[in-house]
């Protein structure tokens, strides 16, 4: 004997168990954030860097910081009492965010990173053309930035230089999705892990500065790659046709001291 069914049923079950599994799966998936409320900034003209403090009262340190991002490096000491950074970062899905003024990664939760007997876990890390910090003048072609948080809300920022040179195995496998129009998203389904951003040897430059754009929040402790990576000529290309200049000017270091772990 056959049994009839209702097609009305059929579709509330079906839609109840199709939000379910959306559900289970998008909360697997890093959420990109809202565009800013605040004022805009940009690199250019009234709204460029020299204009930041104006555009808002929260940007005041941008004009009126004392230990602004990001400076040129020069002088380092060698402090031979720096440990190692330690990095315990995840392979995972990363979701790529336009965000207007560069390309921002957005992973998962539970990257992290040690250093000076601190955790901060990994936020982002985006993308500047050409490089903010500079080496005894020297500017490079792109500069990464991996911004972590601590529990207590302290920043700090693992800062890569990058020269063009050998394609980079590590920006091959996001580059191809980098989203074009601002605003706009991209999800990297295959596992990413961002460790791949890192140079081979991991010794440092290390000094208290700020958020290199807006707010300008200073207390960060930025922590700079020795070693640069390397990009092709083309990887490089690919950004630059999105973001061809999107570096802050470097800032007057005010007597602050930088050190080198070796």
């Amino acid at each position: 004997m056959l049994r009839r069914f209702s097609i009305a049923g059929f579709s509330i079950a079906f839609s109840l168990t199709y939000l379910a599994l959306c559900i289970a799966t998008c909360a697997q998936q890093p959420v990109p954030p809202a565009l800013p409320n605040t004022a805009p900034w940009g690199y250019y003209g009234s709204k460029g860097p020299s204009n930041w403090g104006r555009l808002d009262p929260a940007y005041t340190a941008c004009a009126h910081g004392k230990q602004q991002s990001p400076i040129d490096i020069r002088g380092a000491r060698t402090d031979k009492a720096l440990k190692p950074i330690e990095f315990h970062y995840l392979s995972g899905p990363v979701t790529l965010f336009n965000t207007g003024n560069t390309i921002q990664g957005i992973v998962g939760p539970g990257s992290y990173i040690v250093a000076n007997g601190v955790r901060y876990d990994l936020q982002q890390f985006h993308f500047h053309r050409p490089s903010e910090h500079l080496i005894k003048g020297k500017v490079s072609d792109l500069e990464i930035h991996l911004v972590h948080k601590s529990a207590d809300g302290k920043f700090a920022v693992i800062a890569v230089r990058v020269n063009e040179g050998r394609v980079n195995g590590a920006l091959a496998a996001i580059w191809p999705s980098l989203p074009k129009a601002v605003g706009a998203t991209a999800p990297i389904r295959d596992p990413f892990n961002p460790l791949g951003l890192l140079p081979t040897d991991r010794a440092y430059f290390t000094y208290t500065g700020s958020l290199s754009a807006p707010p300008c929040t200073e207390g960060v402790q930025w922590f700079l790659m020795e070693e640069p990576a390397e990009l092709a000529g083309d990887q490089l290309s690919t950004f630059a046709a999105i973001y061809r200049d999107n570096a802050r000017q470097v800032q007057d270091p005010n007597g602050r001291k930088v050190e080198s772990s070796e």
